[in-house]
Order: C-alpha cells, then sequence, then structure tokens
C-alpha cells in the first residue's frame, strides 16, 4: 500500500502522490489517466479535485524536491502557487526542514515555513517567478507586438482593461467593480479563450479582480484547464503585480497584500528590482485526507472508494473557522 494525500490551499483542492515511495514511478501516460479520473467527481473519490500534485527527488543542487501539477484534464501546468505550498509543507515535513527550494517545471523557487494562520491552520510562502510579459511567454498574437499593460481589448469585454502576465503560467486581467465579479462574463471570456481561439493558441488562466482598498483584492480566476477553482495561486499573484503596476495610489510593492477570493484569504508580496519582478504568495497549507491505496491501482487509473482506505484530518474544520473569521467581501460560494 502507498499513500495519497488529498490537500487544498485555498480549497484550491488536490491529491498529492509522492513518486519517491512507489516501487515504480508512474509514467507520463499514467499520470495524465489517473489525474482525469481521480479528480473526476464522478469517477474518482472524496469529490475529485482539481489536480494531482506530483512529488519527486530533484537532480539540481541545493533544491530539495520536485513537484509537477497535472490539471483535471491531464494537460500539465507550468506552477501551481496554491499546491507549491502544500508540496512545501509535505517536504518541509518529510525532511524536517522550514527553508529550501522546489524544482517546478520552469524554475526552482524559494519557500519557507510561516506562522500559522489560525489554530491548525499551517501556512507557507512561496516564491513566484520568473514573471514575463512578452507575446511568445504565453502565447498570445492579434494583440499587438508588445506587452499588454492596462489596455481595452473589446473584442473580449468592452469597457474593461486587460494586463497579461505569465508567472511563469499565462494570466490575462481584469480589474472589475462588484457587479463584473458576480456576472457571467469571467466564465464565459474563460470558455471562449481555452477553447480555439485566435487570440491565445495554448489558452490562458483568466482573472477578474475586485479592488477593495488600499492594499485590498478579491479575485476570481477560470483556470485553464479546470474552470472555476476556490482559488488560484499563481492568478492571485499576478494580479498583484497587475495591482501594484497600474494603481499606484493603492498597491505599493514591498508591503503585504490582501487577497480574498472564494476559498479564503492570501497574503501576497510584489518585489522589483532592475531586471525582475516576483511575488511572494504566503497561505494556508491543509491536509484534509490520508488515503491509503495498492500501488497497482494508480498504475491502472481505478482509485476508488472500494479500492482506498481514508482517514480524515481535522485541519478542514479549523480552516473553515479560520475563513468564517475573515470579513464577508463576495457572495460567490465556496466550491466543495
Amino acid at each position: 500500500m502507498v499513500q495519497l494525500r488529498k490537500v487544498h490551499g485555498s480549497e484550491n483542492h488536490f491529491f498529492l502522490l509522492d513518486q519517491t515511495t512507489l516501487a515504480q514511478k508512474l509514467t507520463d501516460p499514467e499520470l495524465v489517466a489517473l489525474a482525469q479520473q481521480l479528480t473526476n467527481p464522478a469517477t474518482g473519490i472524496l469529490d475529485g479535485a482539481d489536480g494531482i500534485l506530483v512529488v519527486d527527488d530533484s537532480e539540481h543542487d541545493n533544491v530539495l524536491g520536485q513537484m509537477r501539477v497535472i490539471n483535471a484534464d491531464g494537460s500539465e501546468a507550468s506552477m501551481c502557487g496554491n499546491g507549491l505550498r502544500t508540496v512545501s509543507r509535505y517536504l518541509s515535513e518529510k525532511y524536517h526542514t522550514n527553508q529550501f527550494k522546489v524544482q517546478t517545471l520552469t524554475a526552482d523557487l524559494q519557500v519557507s515555513r510561516q506562522s500559522d494562520l489560525a489554530a491548525q491552520v499551517p501556512a507557507f510562502s512561496v516564491e513566484i517567478s520568473p514573471v514575463r510579459f512578452n507575446p511568445e511567454a504565453f502565447p498570445f498574437q492579434n494583440l499587438g507586438d508588445g506587452a499588454l499593460i492596462d489596455t481595452p481589448v473589446p473584442a473580449f469585454v468592452s469597457g474593461l482593461n486587460f494586463t497579461a502576465i505569465a508567472v511563469p503560467n499565462p494570466h490575462l486581467i481584469s480589474f472589475v467593480t462588484e457587479d463584473g465579479i458576480n456576472n457571467d462574463d469571467l466564465g464565459n471570456l474563460g470558455t471562449k479563450l481555452n477553447q480555439p481561439n485566435e487570440y491565445f493558441p495554448d489558452g490562458v488562466n483568466v482573472s477578474f479582480a475586485q479592488i477593495l482598498g488600499k492594499n485590498q483584492l478579491f479575485v476570481r480566476t477560470f483556470e485553464r484547464g479546470v474552470g472555476f477553482t476556490n482559488a488560484c495561486g499563481t492568478g492571485m499573484s499576478a494580479t498583484s503585480l497587475a495591482f501594484a503596476m497600474t494603481h499606484a495610489n493603492l498597491a505599493d510593492f514591498d508591503q503585504l497584500i490582501t487577497v480574498y477570493n472564494p476559498g479564503g484569504m492570501v497574503k501576497t508580496r510584489v518585489h522589483q528590482t532592475e531586471d525582475r519582478y516576483w511575488i511572494d504568495l504566503i497561505g494556508n497549507a491543509t491536509e484534509t485526507h490520508f488515503i491509503d491505496v495498492d500501488e497497482a491501482e494508480l498504475h491502472a487509473a481505478n482509485v476508488t472508494d472500494a479500492t482506498t482506505d481514508v482517514t480524515e484530518t481535522t485541519e478542514e474544520a479549523a480552516y473553515l473557522k479560520f475563513v468564517d473569521s475573515l470579513p464577508k467581501v463576495s457572495s460567490i460560494a465556496v466550491k466543495k
């Protein structure tokens, strides 16, 4: 038997699989099949998830481990900030260290344990980088040859300005009113840009943000390969950078920004030097279930209630108590 974990950052749910604990590691096709089966609420367990976090050894110097992110549709994400926090916790407890680097698809990123957000709500800070604005980083086309920063795009949604930032996941961001958060524009645009289209041939994550006050946002994201999620770590990070770049009177570099989302709240801090931007993403790393399963069921993508032994933790109740203590800033319901 091997153990999966059900984890979340801001209710962005994943199954965590440590390949180093297996007698034989899953191949890439097996990981894709497992993600599609296990995360589907109809075919998997525990109401599914947004993806699988695959932990493995890293061959890079001074790096503790590797994280890959397989989305629910089987595609692979460049990065996942919410997922990285939970992987950081797992590696921190496995190797008994609180500050280290984790290898992701495009960069080795610094992570560190932070003070708990509340009782039984452990928190981690993770580096979000590299940051790019050039069209080739997304890619995008038919939107000009340079960066897209606070620019009207009537073909998307009339009356809104958009900013495109890759962190390295590609994100399209717009600042909207409360009505803009709650109406159908985000879902319609996210669906459009993640089907065959003339602007983002590989799709794009789309975030709408409501400015709540000085260094305060509410962010809702339609994720590429997933759809609406309770939170998107790289989306909140990219949106925080766009906030600081385009609303200098309301957002500060090198200061904490509070970012609410349908699944709770995180803190971000955006940085700029002469040649680069990067973001700190600080939030919960919650483990809700431990799942014992025969390794053969993983290879066969056949993980069901009948093939697992599930132990529930008390951390979800603690996290929901923490969320209940937060200000009510949106009517968007948390997706269970």
